[in-house]
Formats: C-alpha cells, sequence, structure tokens
C-alpha cells in the first residue's frame, strides 16, 4: 500500500486586505504592500489514499501512526504509517456470522479492542499475529472505552474503563506476557462500577475520557446520548493501579454532575484537542442534539473541569431529521462534523463555517471520521475509499477573528511573526480605544502603527488631549531608528515645547501639586535618557532658547548638568550671587578650564573656599594660570587677602612641590610685601646652589632691594658669588654677618684677603675701634699687621700694635724655622736617592741556559730579552708585541718614532770594521744617539713588568676579543 497524493478538492481561501504604503510629510509612514507571491495553501489540505480494498471496510482507527482497518467479514489490516508498503494481514478466524461492530485502539498504538456485534470482544496486540478472544467481556456489546494515558504501555494497558450499549461502565485490565505470550488469559479482570441512566433508563455509554488535574485528583468524563457526566475524586497515592473503583463508589448514592440536553441524534461523539507538546487535553467539542457544546478543560477547577461553555448550534443546511453528522473532530481553532456527503469546518471562535468539502458521489456514502492525536491527521473512509487530511497553518486568519471580537492581545499573539496583519490589529485598537475614551492605551497603540503621523497626530490635537499626544509622540520617538535623525530631533523638541506648556500650566495650580511634581520628573526622565542624548547635544541650542522663552530657570540648570555644560551652569550661580554653589558644581565636577576662568570672580567673594577648592584639586590644576587671579585679589594689599594667597602659594611649593620660576617669585613677591622673615628663611631654605633655585635671582635681588630687605639681599649676593657686594652690604648691617661672607671664596685667596680688608678698613675708619682691628687678624690669618697699618690714623702710638707686631714677627720666624728644616729634609732625600741610583747601576741577575720567554715560551737566549726585577722575562720584541696594544696613543706615536729612527741609524751589514765607540757617537747635530733612542725605547717598553705593572690593572676592564674582530674570530671557531 502506497500512501501518494492523488487529487486535491477544493479549498475556501481567505486572505487579509493590508494598506498600501504612502508618501508623508512629517514623520515618514511605511505601509506594507499586499502581494502573494504564491497561491496560499489551504487549512485543511485532503489527500486520497492509492489503495483499493479487496473488500469493503467496515471500520478504522489511527493513534500514534498506526492504522487498523477492518475488511469484510473475517480480514483485519495493520499498516505502520511509517512503512506503508509493509502492511500486515490477521485473520479473525470466525465461522459464524460474527461481524465487527467498532475497534479501539488506544494511545500508543500497541492495544487493539475489536467489539462484535454478537456482544463478544476480540484482543490483539501489534507485537503478536494471533486474535485473543476476552472471555469476560462476552455478552455486553462494547460502546466506548477509556484508556489509561498514565499508567498503559505497550504490553499492559493499566486500568481502562469499557462502556456498554446497556449503560454499565466496567473497569478492566489487559496485560501480555512477554515471555510466553498468551500463556494466560490477556485480561486481567472485568468488574462493573456504575451505570448511567437518563429519564428511561440505562442509557448507552457513547464516549469515555480519562484526564488527570492537580494534586492527585482525577476527572472521568463519561456522555449519553443526551447527557454529559463527570467523576471527580481522588485515587490514594501508590493506588493507581488498582483502578478508578473509589472514584465512581463516591457517587453510588447520587448522580454525578452532569449537562443535559432536550434533543440527541440517538447517539453522542465528544472530541479532544490536545497540543503536541502538552499531555492533557485544552478543549473539547460535544457533538449532540442541538448542536455542538463547545468549551475548555480547567483542572485546577475543584467539581468541573468544563469552563468557558458555549453552544454552536448546527449550520442552517444540516438538518438532523434528514442528515445527521456522522462524526466530530477538534482542531486548535476548528471542529470538523463529517455528513455523508461532505465535511464542514466551523470556527470554534465565532462559530462560522470555514471549509467545507464535497466528496463524489463515486466513492460511496461517508462512514467516520477519526483524528490520529499525535500526528494531528484527519482520516475519513468509506465503504471503498480513505481519505487524509493534514491541518497547516490554522492559525493564519485567526487574528483577524480575535480582533473582530476585540480581543486584541491575543490578537497580537496570533500574528506577531505577520507584521502587516499585527499594523492592522494595532490600528483597530488603538480606534477601539479613542472611541472609548482611553486616549493614553490608544495613543500606546497609535504610536506601534504604520498609519500616517499627522493624521494621529492632529486627531489627539483636536481632542484636545495633550497628554495622549505626549504619550504618543514619545512611544513614536522611542520606535525610531538611529538613522531617522531628522525625525527624531522634530519629536524632541516638539515635546519639550509640550512639557514645558504643561509645566507651566501645573505649576500655577496649587490643588495639582502632585501631577506636576510627577510630569516635572517624567520631562527629567525625558532629558536625560540616554537614547535622546546625541539629539538633545546635538540641538542644545534649540532647547536652551525653549527653555529660556518659557523662564524655566530651574530646568535650563538641570539641562546644562546633564549635557555637562557645567560652564553655563556655574555663570548662572555667579550671575545670581551663587558663589558657594558654583564652586560646589567646580568642586563637583573637576574641570580645569572652569577652575582658571571662574576663579577671578570667585575668589573675590570666597577667598578661603576657593583656595580650599583649589588645594584639595592638588596637581590637576595648574598655579601659574591661577597667579592671575590671586594678583587681581591681592591688589588691595589687604593682609587677610594676602594671606590665602601665600597660603595657596606655599602648598604648591611646599606640598606639590612645584619648580615653576613664576610660582616662586610670586612667592617671593608675596614674602617681600607682606612678610620679610618668612623670605630670608624661604631663602636660606632655597639653598645656595644656583642650580637647584627655582626663583630668579635678579627678580629676588631687585625685588630685595626695593623694599630695604638688606639681609636677603646678602643672602642673594652670596649665591650669585658676588662676595664683594655682599661683604659692602653686610658692613651697613652686621660686621659679623660681613665675615661670614668673606670666607667663602676658599679657594680664592686674594680674594678673601682683599674682602678682608675691606672689613678690617671699616673697622678701623668707620668704628675707630683699634681692638677690633686687631681682632679681625686673628679672624684671618691671611691677615698680617702690616696690611691693617696703613688704615690708622697718624696719632696712633706704638704702644697699641705692640703685641701684634711681636705676634707677627714670631709667626715669620716660626716660618723661617720651618724652611729650614724642609731644606735640610730635601738634601737629605736627594744623597740618598744618589746612592740608590748607584746601587742600581751594579745590580745584576743570572739566566740559566733553559730559561723561556714569558709570552712565546720559546728558549730566552736565541734574540734579545729583558729581565725585571719581579722574575718574569720576555723576548724585546714579545714584550713590544704585549705593551705596545696598551698604550695611550700618543705613547704608541713616540715609540714608532723612536724605532723608526734607530732603524735609520743601523750600519750596514757589509761593514765589517765600526769605528770605535760607534753606538755613542753623534749622528749629526741635533740628532740623538743610537745608545739614547735605546734607552727612550727602554724607558716605555720595559719601564714595568707587563704582568706585574699597572698595566696588567689598567687593562683589566678591556675585552679578550677586540670587538671589531668578534664576528671574524667567532666565524673562525664555526
Amino acid at each position: 500500500m502506497a500512501s501518494i497524493l492523488d487529487e486535491y478538492e477544493d479549498s475556501l481561501h481567505r486572505s487579509a486586505s493590508v494598506p498600501q504604503g504612502r508618501a508623508s510629510v512629517g514623520i515618514p509612514h511605511s505601509g506594507y504592500v499586499n502581494a502573494r507571491l504564491e497561491k496560499e495553501t489551504p487549512i485543511f489540505n485532503k489527500q486520497r489514499i492509492d489503495f483499493t480494498p479487496p473488500e469493503k471496510i467496515n471500520s478504522l482507527v489511527v493513534s500514534s501512526n498506526q492504522l487498523c482497518m477492518s475488511l469484510g467479514k473475517d480480514t483485519l489490516l495493520r499498516i505502520d504509517l511509517g512503512k506503508p508498503d509493509e502492511p500486515n494481514q490477521v485473520e479473525l478466524g470466525r465461522k459464524d456470522e460474527a461481524k465487527v461492530y467498532k475497534m479501539f485502539l488506544d494511545h500508543t498504538g500497541s492495544h487493539l479492542l475489536i467489539a462484535l456485534n454478537t456482544s463478544e470482544c476480540l484482543y490483539l496486540n501489534r507485537s503478536v499475529q494471533k486474535v485473543r478472544a476476552l472471555s469476560r467481556w462476552k455478552g455486553h456489546l462494547i460502546e466506548s472505552v477509556g484508556w489509561n494515558k498514565f499508567l498503559g504501555s505497550e504490553t499492559n494497558t493499566g486500568p481502562i474503563l469499557v462502556g456498554t450499549s446497556q449503560g454499565q461502565i466496567y473497569e478492566a485490565e489487559i496485560s501480555v506476557s512477554e515471555g510466553s505470550l498468551f500463556s494466560t488469559n490477556p485480561d486481567q479482570y472485568f468488574r462493573q462500577v456504575y451505570t448511567l441512566e437518563e429519564e428511561s433508563g440505562p442509557a448507552p455509554v457513547c464516549c469515555l475520557e480519562i484526564e488527570r488535574g492537580i494534586e492527585g485528583k482525577f476527572f472521568i468524563i463519561a456522555t449519553t446520548r443526551k447527557r454529559l457526566f463527570q467523576f471527580v475524586g481522588k485515587v490514594p497515592e501508590g493506588t493507581e493501579q488498582q483502578g478508578f473503583s473509589s472514584i465512581f463508589a463516591v457517587h453510588a448514592d447520587h448522580l454525578p454532575s452532569f449537562r443535559e440536553f432536550p434533543a440527541n441524534l440517538g447517539f453522542s461523539e465528544i472530541a479532544f484537542y490536545t497540543p503536541k507538546l502538552r499531555s492533557s487535553p485544552r478543549s473539547f467539542a460535544w457533538m449532540m442534539g442541538n448542536g455542538v457544546l463547545y468549551g475548555t478543560l480547567d483542572y485546577s477547577r475543584p467539581d468541573s473541569i468544563l469552563s468557558d461553555e458555549r453552544v454552536w448550534v448546527y449550520p442552517p443546511d444540516i438538518d438532523i431529521t434528514v442528515n445527521k453528522p456522522i462524526s466530530i473532530v477538534l482542531t486548535q481553532f476548528h471542529f470538523l462534523l463529517l455528513l455523508s456527503d461532505r465535511v464542514k469546518a466551523v470556527c470554534t471562535l465565532n462559530g462560522q463555517v470555514v471549509f467545507q468539502d464535497l466528496f463524489l458521489e463515486k466513492f460511496g456514502s461517508l462512514t467516520r471520521m477519526i483524528k490520529d492525536p499525535t500526528v494531528q491527521q484527519i482520516w475519513i473512509h468509506t465503504e471503498k475509499v480513505v481519505f487524509r487530511y493534514h491541518v497547516q497553518r490554522e492559525s493564519r486568519d485567526v487574528w483577524k477573528m480575535y480582533m473582530n471580537m476585540n480581543k486584541f492581545d491575543l490578537a497580537k499573539e496570533y500574528c506577531k511573526d505577520r507584521p502587516e496583519c499585527l499594523d492592522i490589529v494595532l490600528a483597530k485598537e488603538a480606534e477601539h480605544c479613542f472611541q472609548n475614551k482611553r486616549y493614553l492605551d490608544s495613543a500606546k497603540c497609535y504610536a506601534l502603527t504604520q498609519n500616517y503621523f499627522e493624521e494621529i497626530a492632529l486627531k489627539f490635537i483636536e481632542a484636545k488631549q495633550e497628554e495622549a499626544l505626549m504619550e504618543f509622540l514619545i512611544k513614536k520617538l522611542s520606535n525610531l531608528k538611529p538613522s531617522e535623525k531628522t525625525q527624531t530631533t522634530l519629536l524632541t523638541t516638539w515635546l519639550t515645547e509640550l512639557y514645558l506648556n504643561w509645566l507651566g500650566i501645573l505649576q500655577g495650580d496649587p490643588s495639582q501639586r502632585n501631577l506636576y511634581l510627577d510630569t516635572r520628573e517624567k520631562f527629567r526622565t525625558f532629558l536625560s535618557s540616554p537614547k535622546n542624548k546625541d539629539c538633545l547635544f546635538n540641538n542644545r541650542a534649540s532647547i536652551y532658547e525653549l527653555l529660556a522663552s518659557h523662564g524655566d530657570t530651574e530646568h535650563m540648570v538641570y539641562f546644562a548638568v546633564i549635557m555637562q555644560d557645567y560652564e553655563r551652569v556655574v555663570a548662572h550661580h555667579c550671575q545670581h550671587d551663587e558663589y558657594d554653589e558654583a564652586l560646589n558644581v567646580l568642586s563637583r565636577h573637576r574641570d580645569e578650564k572652569l577652575f582658571y576662568k571662574f576663579s577671578p570672580v570667585l575668589i573675590q567673594h570666597i577667598p578661603k573656599k576657593v583656595v580650599d577648592a583649589w588645594i584639595s584639586m592638588g596637581s590637576r590644576l595648574d598655579a601659574r594660570n591661577l597667579i592671575p587671579a590671586l594678583v587681581n585679589y591681592s591688589q588691595s594689599a589687604s593682609t587677610q587677602q594676602i594671606n590665602e594667597a601665600i597660603r595657596y602659594m606655599e602648598f604648591c611649593v611646599y606640598q606639590l612641590e612645584e619648580t615653576q620660576q613664576a610660582i616662586h617669585n610670586y612667592l617671593l613677591s608675596l614674602y617681600a610685601l607682606c612678610r620679610p622673615d618668612s623670605l630670608l628663611s624661604y631663602l636660606e631654605q632655597a639653598g645656595t646652589n644656583p642650580n637647584r633655585i627655582h626663583y630668579d635671582l635678579k627678580y629676588a635681588l631687585r625685588l630685595c632691594a626695593e623694599h630695604g630687605h638688606h639681609r636677603a639681599c646678602v643672602h642673594i649676593y652670596k649665591v650669585m658669588e658676588l662676595y664683594e657686594e655682599a661683604v659692602d652690604l653686610a658692613l651697613q648691617v652686621d660686621v659679623d654677618l660681613a665675615k661670614s661672607c668673606a670666607d667663602l671664596p676658599e679657594d680664592d685667596e686674594e680674594l678673601r684677603k682683599k674682602l678682608w680688608l675691606k672689613i678690617a678698613r671699616h673697622v678701623v675708619q668707620e668704628e675707630k675701634d683699634v681692638k677690633k682691628a686687631m681682632a679681625c687678624l686673628s679672624s684671618c690669618a691671611l691677615l698680617k699687621i702690616e696690611d691693617v697699618l696703613p688704615f690708622f690714623p697718624d696719632f696712633v702710638t706704638i704702644d697699641h700694635f705692640k703685641e701684634a707686631i711681636c705676634n707677627s714677627l714670631e709667626d715669620y720666624n716660626k716660618h723661617i724655622e720651618e724652611l729650614k728644616r724642609e731644606m735640610e729634609e730635601a738634601t737629605q732625600s736627594a744623597k740618598r736617592i744618589r746612592e740608590d741610583i748607584q746601587e742600581m747601576r751594579n745590580k745584576y741577575g743570572s739566566v740559566e741556559p733553559q730559561e723561556k720567554c714569558a709570552v712565546c715560551d720559546f728558549p730566552l737566549l736565541n734574540r734579545p730579552f729583558y729581565l725585571f726585577l719581579c722574575g718574569h722575562m720576555f723576548h724585546y720584541d714579545c714584550l713590544l708585541q704585549a705593551v705596545f696594544p696598551n698604550l695611550p696613543a700618543y705613547k704608541q706615536a713616540k715609540l714608532e718614532d723612536l724605532q723608526k729612527k734607530l732603524a735609520a741609524t743601523s750600519q750596514p751589514s757589509k761593514s765589517h770594521h765600526r769605528p770605535k765607540d760607534a753606538d755613542t757617537i753623534s749622528l749629526g747635530k741635533g740628532q740623538q744617539s743610537r745608545e739614547q733612542i735605546k734607552a727612550d725605547i727602554d724607558d716605555i717598553v720595559a719601564a714595568e713588568c707587563v704582568y706585574c705593572g699597572e698595566l696588567m690593572i689598567r687593562s683589566i676592564d678591556k675585552p679578550f676579543i677586540d670587538p671589531q674582530k668578534y664576528e671574524e674570530e667567532m666565524q673562525s671557531w664555526l
């Protein structure tokens, strides 16, 4: 058997119209274009199964993709729809005239019950081929089965309920053994638990459904032709396997709750809709005489799970006396009614027929319609043909129905992925709210639509709903894209104007105080919104103009703070003499440029606080830029004002350790003007090293001279090393100060003597104090009595200088004796040196024949050599080679020159006779002898041992390999 598409029947196609896009003047309108690129498939898509049964189809059931159909009298066909090409045929093996009455298949597709018209029941498990009779069920015509979806498995049904044509409800259980199948009877038990009755007595049990609610509560729904019963009760925890007898036992003495309708079809059928991801049904549809009772299932209710019930009467073309509905199937938003020649689909939201499918007479009368609850497929069959319906996008037009019912939330939920439909719903909701004077809700909805901006705005303006207009503009603004800058600017400016107008109206009405505060908070939130920040910043000039035109200085300051336009905020406070507030803004935001700009104004009114703020800023402020403010402030020469300036300058110098000359010069000027004691202390602390002094010496000298601070001038002269000027000025102040200055030039005795002579002349000529003059002699060892005598007047007697003259003569005598002693020591030293020279000339050393050169390790006596007192011996050429690289450049040059001269004085090798004393004869006028040249070479080369002398010590930091030859040496090792 092959499941292939055979033919499509015509279906009703419904499509929603949407507005076309148009141009707009203000905020652009982007409408949606209604364009269908391809024909939309119908909701209920019919497919004929390519299957010709060998016998007529009696009954058909489907569950979990397992299809079972009864053919003729004795054949059963089972098909796994996942493998439709592998059907399985089972023979019932009945020899009598028994026929299949009904078939029932559980939710797993494993357990099949076959009810025969002979009041017998057969059982077939999916895993076996043999049909078994249920002996305990014999004598009952089975009308319905309530499967246990909670305990049932592929081998065991768990406790189930069975309804008969006599109104009895039985509880049963069927189990098969995996080891030896059917080794025992499959029906475990079969006991009656209840009997359903109508007015005339017991009535057939048309349908049974078992559902579980919350807190372990079970709901059992049972229907007859006119009544719908509900049995509610709890099964004790852990006893679910024992069945539902306890639930029915509660209603043994009184009827359970039920719904009854007067008319009947002679039968009834109930259908349930279960979402794919839920285990319990969500809605139900009961087909009975009056029509279809539709509702939802609420498992939280205590006694009845039926909720939101309503009756949809049958369409006018259905006459229950002639053309009764045969079956009903429920989907999410529709129930389908099966008639003998057609199928009708009715929307459960509005009761309208939205689909009708006629079947050709050649197929025969329609017999039954069922739905596979697991895959949501609908099956219909006649005695000859089988059809299948696929439900595709059932909710496509549900939004429109909810919208027409004014259930806008549900409508938006079902079209949230279809923007063109969502726009229609929002527009309808906005219009509905506007008509009902819910203007704020209307504005929120309008802002989400693509309707013309101007039309909506004018609509609220004409209705004088300024608050709703503001809400609309706010929502519209929040939906704009970042690229829509022009629209954003327009809305932002308009909203600012509306807020200011509204605040102005509310502010004048004391009774609206709370509303005013709330509106003010909204306005501030609007101004500080991060999304509006860029737009407000780019258009801040316009916003300032609007705020100024309304005289709203409070929000002007608030807006300036948000825009970080602190200059405007500080200027505003200064204009209103709010200097403390201005300084608070500066201190809080710590902007250096603003400090420089506003400090000249603030320091005139709150100097101490301003200086405190400067100090708190620390090194972030450049004190040079604050000097103009301090100078302007201290021009009145008030002590208090100057003290504040000094306080900040001292902070910069001593705490921040500023080295800028302008700062130190200004502090000097303040000290010279107001604090001379601090001036000298500052100068002394600065030191006497000109390279480490940060003030200008010349400026400081002129400043101190102008204010008559002589001691400070003396100190500056000393720093400038102008000792004569320092002494001259110090003599006007204090002789002792002059003496301290006179001793400063330690390396220049002549200058020191000159300075002390100035002091002595001042003491003699100005103070006319001989004793003091004599004291000067004792203070300076450079002065003698003969140096100061010319300064004394002629009438001074020798008695005044007797002691000084005697002391001077004694000093001369001591000096002469000391010179004599030094001469004698020098004579003795010269004598000892001559003796040492004579001794050294006669000193010698012995060299053994086997001695070797310390450098080349070859026999020493082979060529000229040197012997040192330390015992090292070197060939002449080896020693020269070792010494030459370590000699200074000038000695290297001299050595090369001497070697050239020595080579020039060499005698020809052919001469066999040498004149006597040839090495000592003169080589001409102005030329050295050969012996003298050799001596000079020895003085350079053999001045000391190359291993033991200073030459070795000086070469300790030289590398073993010349850096210039390092690469060459390294390559030689590779």
